[in-house]
């Protein structure tokens, strides 16, 4: 069987917004990417530390997370017209669209 694949992006999100991006993942985005052939499970992490290294500073950040069967069943997702809408609504909560996503194989 083939392992499924997990995204992890950091998104910056805008402090005085929290509350309301918390509330829309939860509400919206998450609803919406669990109803796609494939999904897994979608976590938002937040950063509170790091016991080693040093974190960035002034940001809050949170670590995106989503797992799907196969980057095929994935980019299905992300290529549908509800996935475009809910993640340009996501982004109102940023302060920044400078991004780095990752791409794994999960064991």
């Amino acid at each position: 069987m083939k392992h499924p694949i997990q995204l992890h992006g950091d998104l910056h999100v805008d402090p005085a917004r929290e509350a309301e991006m918390l509330h829309y993942f939860e509400t919206v985005y998450r609803p919406e990417a669990s109803a796609f052939p494939g999904y897994i499970d979608l976590h938002l992490l937040k950063l509170t530390g790091a016991p080693m290294g040093t974190p960035p500073e002034g940001r809050l950040i949170y670590r995106f997370s989503i797992t799907y069967e196969s980057e095929a069943l994935r980019l299905a997702w992300v290529a549908s017209p509800v996935h475009d809408e809910v993640w340009r609504a996501l982004e109102q909560f940023l302060t920044s669209h400078d991004y780095t996503f990752l791409l794994f194989e999960r064991y």
